[in-house]
């Protein structure tokens, strides 16, 4: 048995090594949050180890932010100052590596002005868009969540904190793989497995999707030249890395004006620490033409109002429900995890790597291709026991992908 402290070192090297792959002489951008600070601390180290040129830790404090929501003017909250902007830019042009270190606070806005957040989160969105969109196709990236006393009580309500915080951390070193013999061989193994149930699906030449479970009917359009991703991705230096841990999907886009039908979301969605709980959507021609919440309904309001696109979706992504997280029946309060629990769509932008040379294509390129194009990218959970995914290809077969919510074919 490892100490708490061993795997902590051991998760931070993974992720340094495995997700986001530093290599030597690179720049290390890393966006953290203060309750994350003794795993960032290791993941600099690591980093260093790993070869890093140099490593910039650029601090948050949920709390500050929860107090420039509430007081600062209006006029501030949409203002995103340039030195910002230029210094985001600057990072994808040295091809920084970027780490987004994520510890939740779920629920923590939830009494904030949706507006106001919404306000916020367009402005940044909107300044950063160019940056953002490099980031994904130009250099290495992580998004990774060490356990906190806050996002603990969330998680394991019933629990003393010190024993919720000791449970999430078990949590996460397990579904990390960080509890394997060697979690390195056991990333590598397991991307490589996604990577071929992808590369099985953007060979089969899908023309539409469809989607059958309570209160799901939904058929999806896929654009021609659509290509399947899971399992990692790849640099425009040529690095591999695993921008998500965990991860559990493989994922593609929608034809931007091809999808009909309804879909309810089967996990509730914590959005900017508001939970959005029972979303139902209705999309005719791609467009989303009613929506609904039990509650969170003006957080979703906000997502689908953002801009044009936002009515729209951008991505479509598989699970299955024997994933480590689908088996755990644990709702985490956090996309990162929940979405690798279960089949989940994107409200917004598509992902230009989904598109056969899409990195290369211009905005309107990709329009014309069928990609979505939006500010935004809000996945929302969809998958359960009771879903099935069929889909017919170009020639008209019929190909089982999802029974039940598991894979239906083997690779």
């Amino acid at each position: 048995m490892r100490s708490f402290a061993e795997n902590l070192d051991l998760y931070a090297r993974v992720a340094a090594q495995v997700g986001v792959n530093v290599h030597k002489g690179q720049r290390v951008y890393i966006s953290a949050q203060l309750q994350g600070a003794e795993f960032v601390r290791r993941l600099v180290r690591e980093s260093y180890a790993a070869g890093a040129y140099d490593v910039f830790v650029d601090w948050h404090d949920d709390r500050v932010s929860l107090i420039r929501y509430l007081h600062a003017p209006a006029e501030a909250l949409a203002d995103v100052p340039q030195w910002l902007v230029a210094m985001r830019e600057t990072l994808v042009d040295q091809r920084a590596a970027y780490i987004a270190v994520h510890a939740p606070t779920p629920n923590l806005f939830k009494d904030v002005d949706p507006q106001r957040l919404a306000s916020a989160t367009r402005a940044l969105s909107k300044a950063l868009k160019k940056s953002n969109e490099d980031r994904v196709t130009r250099t290495n990236w992580l998004i990774v969540s060490p356990a906190s006393p806050q996002w603990a009580a969330q998680v394991y309500p019933d629990a003393s904190p010190d024993q919720a915080l000791e449970q999430l951390w078990e949590d996460v070193f397990r579904l990390c793989r960080i509890d394997q013999e060697d979690p390195i061989a056991a990333w590598r193994e397991h991307s490589a497995d996604l990577a071929q149930r992808a590369d099985f699906l953007t060979r089969c030449a899908i023309k539409t999707l469809h989607y059958e479970g309570p209160g799901t009917d939904l058929v999806l359009e896929l654009p021609k030249g659509h290509v399947w991703r899971g399992g990692g991705g790849t640099s425009e230096s040529g690095a591999q890395y695993v921008p998500n841990m965990p991860t559990e999907e493989v994922f593609t886009l929608p034809k931007r004006d091809g999808v009909n039908g309804t879909v309810r979301a089967t996990m509730p969605l914590n959005y900017n620490g508001v939970t959005v709980e029972n979303i139902r959507l209705e999309l005719r021609n791609g467009e989303i033409v009613k929506y609904a919440a039990d509650s969170g309904y003006e957080t979703l309001r906000t997502i689908i109002e953002t801009d044009e696109g936002s009515r729209r979706l951008g991505e479509a992504a598989l699970v299955s429900q024997d994933s480590p997280i689908a088996r755990s029946g644990r709702l985490y309060y956090n996309t990162l995890y929940d979405e690798n629990a279960s089949c989940h769509l994107a409200i917004g932008r598509a992902y230009a790597t989904s598109l056969a040379g899409g990195q290369d294509m211009s905005e309107d390129e990709l329009l014309a291709a069928g990609a979505n194009q939006s500010m935004t990218h809000v996945d929302f959970m969809i998958g359960s026991d009771e879903l099935d995914v069929t889909a017919e290809a170009w020639d008209g077969k019929k190909v089982p992908i999802l029974h039940k919510g598991r894979w239906a074919f083997q690779v």
